[in-house]
């Protein structure tokens, strides 16, 4: 499917000129102008991106509004965009999340306020290009470019050790890639001269070629994902990260890595992706069981969300290994809710740090008594992080659980495990933070949400519920593609 207008390209490229129309105003004497050219971009970003959605036909497995101009002829690189079932929903997601961002920065950063904002919608253009780009050089650049607006964000705006944080992320994201480029090139020479991805899924590739070929994508969206052992990155990024640059971490830029298996390893590399499924099932239910302990454990509230969402992922990169149709399309689920939820409980962190400078549990206590609403949403959405029925952190567990039985019974208890921990960890933090007698003068002394505030956590909280209550707008777009995906997976090309 062709489409007339261009609604991908304005996807990537209206955040990313938006973000250097906003850069150009510079200075600080022009704030208010500043914000709100960056809000208007971020809702010309979300509306550019609605027509995907509501032009989609969910009857097809196939890419749609596809877009093809040649780019560098000489090596077959072009830019090539599209969109199918799996990717569609994240596209939306990442403006939807970039307009909260926006609004949740409106009076809590003062200082290089454009490029502030410059930085989160050239960071929004840019992911919507990974998730839209068909073209293996082009997916390429996209998803390296993620690197550079957050690490000047991070290394910004960020708290004392930002510098070492932005470092850490940077150095172990960059590594990570560098293999993919060595298989995307080996590609490229195997399938004599195309980049084009989709070329990628019908390639006769030997068993040992593939195997080496999925550790080389493996480390690049590991490392992303995160998952276990190459985690250690995420908890300081989003400790130091400002409270914007935490929101958009965890709710998209770690699905970029979930969404590579999906458009790289499982249908290029199906050989391998079966051979080495008990490899990833393994890493997979050490982040669920393990990293859960770990969250378990935490005294500063970051640093626990930021567990929690390694926990989550490795649901994720469980239901993509278990190859049927409910484990795939509820580790897709999971990461849509996930992006609503970590999103969510980042932003509740934020407002408390607002006003205590503060992120230690400790330091709370009875914030129901003089925060009601703002206790309220974040116990709603502490329940969805929990798993809790109605909520959207529910639909893609018990998808994904639902799936694991279908594929072994043990895998699935291992995986279950998760709701209780989830249970643990949230239910321990909301118990000391939330409620209670009022903790000390400090927290007496705390005002309830203001009209801003509401607005972006509202949004989020009637996200949450929408999506828990009726899942059907979100699972019905992606049927076709997964049914393809997993009738590629299932065809060997030995």
């Amino acid at each position: 499917m062709s489409a007339g207008v261009p609604y991908l390209s304005l996807a990537i490229w209206v955040p990313v000129l938006a973000g250097l129309g906003v850069l150009a105003t510079g200075g600080d004497r022009s704030a208010a102008l500043q914000r709100g050219l960056a809000l208007a971009g971020a809702l010309l970003g979300f509306v550019v991106a609605i027509p995907l959605y509501t032009g989609f036909n969910a009857a097809s497995g196939a890419m749609q509004f596809v877009e093809f101009v040649p780019w560098i002829p000489r090596f077959s690189v072009n830019y090539h965009l599209g969109v199918d079932g799996i990717s569609v929903l994240f596209v939306l997601l990442n403006s939807f999340i970039t307009i909260l961002v926006v609004i949740a920065g409106w009076t809590v950063i003062e200082s290089r306020v454009a490029q502030y904002y410059a930085a989160f919608l050239v960071l929004s253009g840019v992911m919507n290009g990974v998730f839209a780009a068909l073209d293996g050089v082009l997916f390429y650049v996209f998803f390296e470019a993620t690197l550079i607006p957050m690490f000047i964000i991070i290394g910004v705006w960020g708290g004392p050790n930002r510098v070492y944080a932005a470092l850490k992320f940077f150095l172990y994201t960059l590594a990570g890639s560098l293999l993919m480029l060595v298989a995307v090139l080996y590609l490229y020479n195997a399938s004599g001269g195309s980049f084009a991805i989709l070329d990628w899924h019908t390639l006769p590739l030997p068993l040992g070629v593939q195997v080496l070929l999925f550790f080389g994508f493996l480390l690049a969206f590991a490392v992303k994902v995160p998952m276990w052992p190459v985690h250690t990155w995420l908890p300081d990024a989003h400790v130091e990260a400002p409270t914007g640059g935490s929101v958009v971490l965890a709710a998209i830029m770690l699905k970029l890595g979930a969404y590579g298996f999906v458009r790289f390893t499982l249908p290029i590399l199906p050989d391998a992706s079966r051979e080495l499924a008990w490899f990833m099932i393994a890493l997979s239910l050490v982040a669920v069981v393990y990293i859960g302990l770990v969250a378990l454990v935490q005294t500063d509230m970051k640093k626990l969300i930021a567990y929690s969402s390694i926990s989550h992922m490795g649901f994720v990169t469980l239901g993509f290994f278990i190859f049927n149709a409910y484990g795939v399309e509820g580790g897709l689920i999971q990461m849509i809710s996930h992006g609503f939820v970590s999103a969510a409980l980042f932003l509740c962190v934020g407002v408390m740090y607002d006003r205590m400078h503060s992120r230690m549990i400790s330091d709370y206590g009875g914030v129901v008594n003089t925060m009601p609403k703002f206790a309220t949403l974040m116990m709603l959405f502490a329940m969805a992080n929990a798993g809790l029925p109605a909520t959207s952190g529910f639909v893609g567990e018990f998808m994904v659980i639902m799936g694991a039985v279908k594929a072994n019974f043990w895998i699935a208890v291992a995986a279950g495990t998760t709701l209780v921990f989830g249970a643990a960890y949230t239910l321990w933090m909301v118990k000391r933070v939330i409620f209670g007698a009022v903790g000390n003068e400090r927290v007496a002394a705390l005002t309830d949400l203001n009209p801003r505030e509401f607005v972006v956590l509202g949004l989020l909280a009637a996200a949450v519920l929408f999506m828990g209550l009726y899942p059907l707008p979100f699972t019905e777009v992606m049927h076709a593609s997964v049914a393809d995906l997993l009738r590629h997976v299932a065809a060997s090309k030995i």
